[in-house]
């Protein structure tokens, strides 16, 4: 067999065939170890250690196209995600991330910033790069593709889609019991933007619980959030604006943690107690909410096993086709109380003067 010539100080890289030639062995056999394949334990060792001392020498890269063609497979998934600010998404993508990285399987992902014509856009751009499969989190757009969906906190509609979900019943009966069990009678609400997949389901939840419990959803005492990032400015300015209303309540149920710290903060700047005087309830259980000032309670969606899931359901449907699959499943809250709840006041008491004035115009 003819030797070919390679350079290892050269810039450029060597393609299989080349390295089939250099190493005199087939390309199968270069193949199955260099792609980890469990018949490469057939082959001697001094031969897999030869193969990829020179794989490294020679900078080899293997063509991703042809392997794909040869597979059927790309080995990659596409994730669309509204966006990736710090909290539920991180928590959701760091188990994502650590399986698929397991499973040798490489992602692309896209953030459409809850704009539909985006989201459709960048599906279609995903799908051309064949991708082996899509995962949606938060995205409940209609999709329609040939190969697997699985989508997580998205209630997607899309035929042959694998919807992971929380149970928010069971969610808001936690919260709500929690509540109740302290004396809180007159709570306050924080309900989700529609333009987020659970905020729906979660308003179900709290009007099934609440009306089981014989707790009182008073109009007046519910804040409905008409955007939402990752930030706590949305729920410190619904908590200004209802405690300029009324300050007839001793709890609030919030839609997310984010939403609970700003809520905090506006119930301390006008001189008020959490939990003495205002008792909060978050939800998902970020991380930073351990550590907040004080330690918020909150309903913990359990999302790192949620990503576990997705991805791992996503990869068994790419790698079995035929195989049954489940099209919905349903993950249990755990209710963490920590330090922003507590009794509720026997009486409301006279709001101490506040701390100190906002700067005008910084946040209304």
């Amino acid at each position: 067999m003819k030797r070919v010539e390679a350079d290892p100080q050269s810039a450029g890289t060597i393609n299989l065939k080349q390295l089939s030639e250099l190493l005199n062995l087939s390309q199968t056999t270069i193949s199955l170890v260099l792609n980890h394949s469990p018949n490469a334990k057939s082959i001697p060792p001094r031969t897999r250690e030869r193969i990829r001392e020179a794989a490294i020498k020679y900078r080899y890269r293997p063509n991703y196209f042809a392997r794909s063609l040869r597979r059927s497979k790309s080995m990659s998934i596409g994730v669309v995600v509204p966006d990736m600010s710090d909290g539920y998404f991180t928590l959701l993508m760091h188990s994502v991330e650590r399986y698929l990285i397991k499973a040798n399987y490489f992602y692309f992902m896209a953030s459409h910033f809850r704009n539909p014509e985006l989201t459709s856009e960048y599906v279609q751009m995903l799908l051309e790069r064949a991708v082996d499969g899509l995962l949606l989190l938060d995205t409940p757009a209609m999709i329609e593709a040939t190969v697997p969906i699985v989508a997580i906190s998205a209630h997607n509609p899309a035929p042959g889609a694998t919807n992971i979900i929380l149970d928010h019943d069971l969610a808001a009966m936690l919260a709500l019991k929690h509540l109740q069990e302290l004396g809180h009678k007159r709570i306050a609400f924080m309900r989700g933007p529609e333009s987020i997949s659970d905020a729906h389901y979660r308003w179900q939840g709290i009007t099934k619980a609440a009306t089981t419990l014989g707790i009182e959803i008073d109009p007046e005492l519910m804040i409905t959030l008409a955007e939402l990032d990752q930030t706590p400015v949305h729920g410190y300015k619904a908590m200004r604006k209802l405690l300029r209303a009324t300050r007839n309540f001793t709890a609030i149920f919030c839609f997310n943690d984010i939403c609970a710290f700003g809520a905090i903060r506006a119930i301390d700047d006008v001189g008020l107690r959490v939990p003495e005087d205002i008792s909060v309830v978050g939800f998902d259980d970020i991380s930073s909410a351990e550590y907040h000032q004080p330690s918020l309670t909150t309903v913990r969606q359990p999302l790192r096993e949620m990503g576990t899931r997705g991805a791992r359901i996503l990869l068994d449907r790419i790698n079995h086709p035929n195989k049954a699959y489940p099209k919905e499943v349903v993950m249990e809250p755990e209710l963490i109380v920590r330090e922003s709840t507590g009794p509720a006041p026997a009486e409301k008491r006279k709001p101490a003067a506040r701390k100190k004035p906002l700067a005008e115009g910084v946040i209304s």
